[in-house]
């Protein structure tokens, strides 16, 4: 098989979706791997290394898709790409379908096949291909946090770990999953007061074993999370249905509640986000303010630690892209019952039931 890999084209990207060593690997297995020319610069990989390991270099990412039988990405594929892309083609990426009906229109259209990173679920029922960025994202949510509470990014002009005779900023973090959890890793580090609020009472217990006491855990309703906009300096929005539009938790007459200059970090804004005021920014111009509250909604917020986040992230799909390219694509629904899971548009036809429910589109069989 030919596998592929563009030159991410999205702002801010600077990412890459494969290694060097995940070349080597799949040379080794009789595949050949096209790599465009620069594609790694961005998280430190200079070309060279990709051809020592054996790769072909393409001049541009129309050459790419052009030849390639699997194209392999960080993010889902920008307007400019969508004609390139072929009927009967295996594309391996982070997609988000169910943030975006015209995303969702263009790859039915194209009759290729979508594999989609983030709904791949491993034998446990873990999406072992979303956990490394949003471990990255969970992280970088507090740093970002930190940063816009500043005055001269029009924050509230607040120190999140205080200093002693001054209190520490109050983090409302809305979801315990894995981006939840390495925030408030985090934000306990810096010493801020810290809530985690969630509707799995599973994972709050377990959560309240492992942290700190800084740290504390609430049943997530609608009176708690109205009770703790009013007590936030800062918001991590980090939701997550896998594969479906993340629920809108704060609405826009709730932003009243808020205390001028605090802020929001909508992490689940590349599924649509929970903050009802959301919408996607760039790193570049990553902000808003809505009712003098602080809006940060970056949909690649891994991209911009592109060396950390690449080979976190290499590091987690490379068995699954040697698994797709040995398989093919029916190979893979027929026998690989993750791969299966990943597979969210086929010839057409939308195959993931959330993506489906979010567009009131007819579910197709593969």
């Amino acid at each position: 098989m030919i596998i592929g890999v563009p030159k991410e084209v999205k702002s801010d990207e600077y990412r890459v979706a494969m290694l060097p060593v995940g070349v080597e690997e799949l040379v080794a297995r009789g595949h050949r791997v096209m790599i465009q020319a620069s594609a790694g610069l961005g998280s430190g990989i200079p070309d060279h290394e990709y051809l020592r390991a054996g790769a072909e270099m393409a001049a541009t990412g129309a050459e790419i898709f052009e030849q390639a039988d699997l194209i392999v990405k960080v993010k889902e594929p920008q307007p400019e790409e969508y004609p390139l892309v072929r009927p009967g083609q295996l594309l391996f990426t982070y997609f988000h379908l169910a943030a975006s009906r015209t995303l969702t229109d263009a790859m039915i259209q194209t009759g290729a096949s979508c594999f989609a990173y983030e709904t791949l679920r491993d034998a446990k029922g873990r999406l072992p291909l979303l956990t490394p960025m949003s471990e990255v994202a969970g992280r970088m949510s507090i740093q970002q946090g930190a940063k816009y509470l500043e005055r001269p990014q029009m924050g509230r002009g607040i120190l999140l770990g205080g200093v002693p005779g001054v209190p520490p900023a109050h983090i409302t973090i809305l979801g315990g999953g894995i981006v939840g959890y390495n925030a408030a890793k985090i934000a306990a580090g810096f010493q801020a007061d810290v809530v985690i609020l969630d509707v799995d009472l599973d994972r709050l217990r377990y959560l309240d074993d492992i942290m700190p006491p800084n740290v504390n855990t609430l049943y997530s309703d609608r009176h708690t999370i109205l009770e703790q906009l009013r007590r936030t300096d800062l918001v991590i929005g980090s939701v997550l249905i896998p594969g479906a539009k993340a629920p809108q938790l704060v609405r826009k007459d709730d932003l009243r509640l808020m205390k001028p200059g605090s802020v929001v970090i909508d992490v689940a804004v590349d599924q649509g986000g929970c903050i009802e005021t959301s919408h996607p920014t760039t790193h570049s111009n990553p902000t808003f303010i809505v009712d003098e509250v602080v809006h940060y909604c970056v949909a690649n917020m891994p991209g911009a630690v592109g060396r950390t986040s690449t080979f976190a992230l290499c590091n987690a799909t490379m068995p699954w892209v040697m698994r797709l390219a040995t398989l093919g694509c029916q190979g893979a629904i027929e026998h690989d019952v993750p791969l299966r899971h990943a597979l969210n548009i086929h010839h057409g036809g939308v195959t993931n039931t959330a993506v489906a429910d979010a567009f009131g589109i007819s579910l197709a069989t593969t």
